[in-house]
Formats: C-alpha cells, sequence, structure tokens
C-alpha cells in the first residue's frame, strides 16, 4: 500500500465516515484539508482534542479548510461521540487500518505496561490540490489547534 509522503499527492483510500457515507479524500478537491488521527473516542486525551478542533472549526472554514478526525472505532462510537461534543466535522471509521497505514500512524505503544498496536496522534495538511503539505507527529493535545490553523493559514 502506498504511503503519504511530504509534497507529494495523497495516495486515494475509500473510507466510511459519520453518517454513514463512503467518503474519499479526492472528494474534497479544491479545500485544504486536516486530517487527524487520534486513539480512542471518548478518552480526555481524544476529547479535549476533538473539542479544541469544535471551538476552532469557524476559523478553519475561513481559511477553506475541512477537518476530518480518524481512529479505528466503529461508526456507531464515532456517531455517539460526534453527537456527545456537538462536532460540526465527520469522523472516519478506519477499523482495517487502511487510511492509518498510508499515514503511517500505528506505532508500538506501552499501555500500562504492556506493548501494543496502537494510533500514535498525529495530524496532516493535505492542500486543495490533494498535495500532503504538513505532518504533525507524536502530537500533544495542548495548544496543538493553534499550530494546525496557523500553518493551514501559511499555505
Amino acid at each position: 500500500m502506498p504511503q503519504a509522503k511530504l509534497g507529494k499527492p495523497v495516495p486515494a483510500a475509500k473510507v466510511k465516515v459519520t453518517g454513514d457515507r463512503e467518503f474519499k479524500l479526492a472528494d474534497l478537491k479544491g479545500k485544504n484539508v486536516v486530517l487527524y488521527f487520534y486513539p480512542k473516542d471518548n478518552t480526555s486525551g481524544c476529547t479535549t482534542e476533538g473539542i479544541d478542533f469544535r471551538d476552532h472549526y469557524q476559523k478553519f472554514k475561513r481559511a477553506k479548510t475541512e477537518i476530518l478526525g480518524v481512529s479505528r472505532d466503529s461508526l456507531k462510537s464515532h456517531e455517539n461521540f460526534k453527537a456527545k461534543y456537538e462536532f460540526p466535522f465527520d469522523l472516519i471509521s478506519d477499523p482495517d487500518e487502511k487510511l492509518c497505514r498510508i499515514f503511517d500512524v500505528i506505532k508500538e505503544k506501552n499501555m500500562y505496561g504492556k506493548k501494543v498496536m496502537g494510533i500514535e496522534r498525529s495530524t496532516f495538511i493535505i492542500d486543495s490540490k490533494g498535495v500532503l503539505r504538513n505532518e504533525f507527529r507524536k502530537v500533544k493535545v495542548k495548544d496543538h489547534v493553534e499550530e494546525v490553523l496557523a500553518a493551514v493559514k501559511a499555505l
């Protein structure tokens, strides 16, 4: 499977998004896209990150940018998470890790002393032509959304 590389068009992938729709990143050509990967719905860091993107959503819209959150959670879990926190953007369900592998975000993590494979919190900015322009890996939630917004505005 091809991987996303800075300065190159993002490989095509078809995924499921909230609203039980099939979706391709190419559907958003003409707009910038923030694709943020997070480990799990309804956990503290992931909830805070989603709320931060929600609270800055209008600023991203003014910058002609769509936001999409991605995790391995089910569509049902995503629907509940999105409704509970009133996210105005869609969440992508990637249980087979297709998108996760394209963006190389599945990493070995230490959970309560056990080694597990999981999503490393990461954010990617894709420009209006479908080219990967920025990547943020090993993201710390605090102030991250402001950093992403500044990068979008610099496109």
